[in-house]
């Protein structure tokens, strides 16, 4: 296979993040499957007309279900928001389709189980947008990991901190309304934090968590996106449905232990995606805010030098560094979706599943419902039970 056409679904946020991806890959990935932006889909007729233009689709609709029924098309990229998620995934991959779908894989578990077995019974590849992954800094830690490096692991300490919805008159987004995101901050941007745990350390097996809504009722909005909204009448409001926060302990098959925070309520933090692993014989820090730096220690290092050093991941020695520039020349969170849909096209030349699939959504399902169920039962949940 020369090309790969495409038939994306969203326009927004992820619309641009994928876009500029699919754009870049051939520049910089010569050697694999050329992705071929065919068609973008969108609600709003005029609006996907403009993406379409800016982004450089070829051909724009309003019409998904035209779209996953088309024989010219591949792969269907789904980034519309979580509530159209599953019948979206569903109906492509009953037409054929290849499938990548962003996070969370679905509104509950059940409809997560049911696009996975709608893809294995398609036999189509699929795959999940947890893009951070794919930052060359994360990989050497998997790597160090996997090495037995840092030795046997003890713990996970993960945080995402935003503060965007700080201000109590920011209108009603879509992603305050349970019934289209299916949950706040847990989902948004504990999802991510989960998935590193699983990709870094290995499966949860139980859960205790908490969480909040801090402010219970917001503006109606004249005009929303997902991170953007701008409100109408600032005098009817509307209940917002989601968290705000949500912080949760965990326990790992391996014996190691786990926290977790996501909130959206952060002040002075714009959107610090954090994590800490210790072992026994050593330790890593990755924050995303420099993402081609990973803080590495080993307990090995002669005392009067020990202590955390600053690792660059910008050598051809790290994961995908050595395509893009000069040593010491930083990439940015862009990169991880082009290395993620690198990932895809290989999977697809070598027959092969790509990692992270639609299994690992539905694992990462699995513990955010698990832990929204320990918030409502104020009790610890193993996660192998749902």
């Amino acid at each position: 296979m020369a090309k790969l056409n495409i038939g994306m679904v969203g326009y927004k946020f992820m619309g641009k993040a994928h876009s500029n991806a699919y754009r870049a890959l051939p520049m910089f990935f010569p050697d694999r499957i050329t992705p071929n932006m065919k068609v973008i889909c969108g609600r709003n007729t005029a609006a996907v007309s403009a993406a379409a233009a800016q982004f450089g689709w070829a051909e724009h609709t309003s019409d998904w279900k035209a779209l996953v029924s088309r024989e010219d098309i591949d792969l269907i990229d789904i980034n519309a928001p979580s509530n159209a998620h599953k019948e979206i995934a569903v109906a492509a991959a009953s037409a054929g389709k290849h499938l990548y779908c962003e996070k969370p894989l679905a509104l509950s578990l059940q409809d997560s189980r049911d696009m996975l077995e709608a893809a294995e019974n398609a036999g189509v590849k699929h795959m999940v947008g947890f893009n951070y992954r794919f930052a060359p800094a994360v990989m050497l830690a998997k790597k160090l990991i996997d090495e037995g490096r840092l030795g046997d692991i003890y713990h996970f300490r993960a945080w995402f901190l935003q503060d965007w919805l700080v201000d109590p008159d920011f209108p009603l987004a879509w992603r305050l309304q349970k019934e289209i995101a299916g949950s706040g901050a847990h989902g948004d941007l504990g999802a991510h934090l989960i998935d590193m745990a699983h990709y870094l350390i290995g499966d949860i097996t139980e859960v205790i968590g908490m969480s909040e809504t801090f402010i219970k009722e917001r503006p109606l909005p004249e005009e929303t996106g997902g991170l953007s909204a701008t409100s109408g009448n600032p005098s009817q409001t509307g209940p917002v449905t989601v968290d705000d926060a949500t912080l949760f302990l965990a326990r790992f098959g391996n014996g190691a232990l786990g926290s977790f925070e996501a909130t959206r309520f952060a002040t002075g933090h714009r959107s610090t995606n954090s994590f800490e692993i210790n072992g026994s014989k050593g330790s890593v820090i990755f924050d995303f805010e420099r993402m081609n730096e990973l803080q590495v220690y080993f307990t090995d290092d002669k005392e009067d030098v020990q202590g955390f050093r600053r690792v660059l991941a910008t050598d051809p020695a790290h994961a995908y560094s050595g395509v893009w520039w000069p040593a010491g020349h930083p990439i940015g969170y862009e990169h991880t979706f082009t290395h993620a849909f690198v990932e895809f096209l290989d999977a697809i030349e070598q027959d092969r599943q790509p990692v992270p699939n639609f299994n690992d959504g539905v694992k990462c399902q699995q513990v955010l419902e698990a832990v929204e169920l320990s918030v409502r039962e104020r009790k610890w949940i193993d996660v192998t039970s749902l």
